[in-house]
């Protein structure tokens, strides 16, 4: 062979390893759960049949099922923008910043590489009743009235919200602070020079040029997003989704119906329809930004 040819057998050898891993340990698992959501296949028999359709009709069925379906909208509608908005107003602040710049990332970053189990934990700790919780006793302080928070129906989702955030955030600002510092700095001092404010310069040329990485966030955290569970698990009471279901994500409920119950059946169409989700919102956000964004 000559070495153009041996360069391009080295290469596709090297790419080979990924292709296999992801063809063995994503693509086949898969097409293998898909195959087994039209059986009734569970832990505990032998025999396996085939049922089509009616583990899909089941968990529609199911109110627990539809409303884990309508709690992982929640999180998304609720936690994507609110991490992406938050997270790019601190990139542009941290910017100024020139001094000791690297240690406001790392500090920004730490939450996101903790692990979720000890964040989850200490999060539940913090929103526990007196006279443990953090929160409750800085609202006695204050002189406000004690919140129930994951003992609520009405307040543990969006105390979840708030924890995955504060989680995903230093992820997102570190992203969004490496794409403001790749904005040549000739298009800043040009529009300086016209007279342009710091506040148009910010929303006619950085947030802009920042399109291709918004895009890229939104699609990640809102897949984060529908794929909560760890939070939710360590956050509910006895790994429930509580109180009353109104913290369950899918992947919870896929979880409890495929190890709790062993009904694997059941629990792979539910995890085909998640992924259905994902695939659609992921699309549509990409088609949605396609013609508002230049790589």
């Amino acid at each position: 062979m000559t070495l153009k040819q041996k360069k391009v057998v080295t290469a596709y050898t090297f790419l080979a390893v990924p292709i296999v891993f992801f063809l063995f340990v994503r693509f086949f698992p898969m097409v293998y759960s898909m195959a087994m959501s039209f059986t009734d296949w569970n832990l505990l028999k032998k025999n396996i049949n085939f049922v089509g359709l009616s583990n899909y009709m089941k968990i529609f069925s199911d109110p627990v099922f539809v409303t884990s379906l309508f709690n992982s909208l929640k999180y998304i509608l609720f936690g994507a923008p609110l991490v992406i908005i938050i997270s790019l107003l601190m990139a542009l602040l941290l910017n100024k910043i020139r001094k000791i710049q690297w240690l406001y990332r790392l500090l920004y970053v730490m939450p996101y590489i903790t692990p979720m189990v000890a964040v989850s934990w200490v999060w539940r700790w913090m929103y526990q009743p007196l006279p443990l919780g953090v929160f409750n006793n800085a609202l006695v302080a204050l002189g406000m009235d004690v919140q129930p928070f994951l003992s609520s129906p009405s307040q543990a989702l969006l105390c979840i919200v708030v924890t995955t955030v504060w989680v995903e955030f230093g992820y997102c600002v570190v992203i969004f602070l490496a794409g403001i510092q790749t904005i040549p700095e000739e298009y800043l001092e040009a529009a300086r020079i016209d007279g342009a404010s710091r506040w148009n310069i910010t929303m006619k040329i950085t947030i802009p040029l920042l399109r291709p990485i918004t895009l890229f966030l939104v699609v990640t955290e809102s897949i984060q997003f529908l794929r909560l569970f760890t939070q939710v698990y360590n956050m509910s009471f006895q790994g429930t989704g509580g109180p009353l279901d109104s913290t369950k994500p899918m992947a919870l409920y896929i979880y409890h119906k495929a190890f709790v119950n062993f009904d694997m059946g059941v629990a792979s169409s539910a995890s085909f329809v998640l992924f259905l989700i994902i695939m659609f919102i992921t699309f549509l956000q990409l088609r949605v930004f396609k013609d508002k964004v230049s790589y």
